[in-house]
């Protein structure tokens, strides 16, 4: 499997970065992640409240760290399912852009995310390498 590269479009406005999860890296109906258009999405992600949300459709980052609700009860909810399940945080990330920049950001997640054994990109959802099937922790 070669590595997607990590790109701006692929960073949800929740701060999921969608070339980890399992939607974006699987062989059939592949996620093309958030940002992009809604042809072929399942309505589950067309409809999403967060990616949907009238502050982020009129911020300058579209990303949630600039609305004045950050973070708000639906972006708490999926932080906190994505912190017992996947040991990654939504707002942790979010926190991260802001401070660091969407380009740092991404030199970060492209380090976190890259299977030690292999060198592809690992899947937030699977607990073992997608390629080479070695287990990998979160940091």
């Amino acid at each position: 499997m070669l590595r997607p590269p990590i790109k701006e479009l692929l960073i949800a406005p929740c701060g999921m970065n969608c070339t980890i999860c399992h939607a974006y890296l699987r062989d059939k109906n592949t996620c093309v992640g958030c940002r992009t258009y809604d042809v072929d999405k399942s309505a589950y992600c067309q409809n999403c409240y967060i990616k949907n949300c009238d502050n982020i459709k009129k911020s300058k980052s579209k990303f949630c760290y600039e609305c004045v609700d950050f973070p708000c009860k639906r972006l708490n909810q999926l932080d906190k399912r994505y912190r017992t399940k996947y040991h990654m945080s939504m707002i942790e990330n979010l926190e991260n852009i802001k401070r660091l920049g969407v380009d740092a950001f991404i030199k970060n997640e492209e380090k976190r995310w890259t299977c030690k054994n292999c060198g592809s990109l690992i899947c937030i959802h699977k607990i073992n390498c997608l390629n080479c099937n070695e287990p990998w922790a979160a940091d």
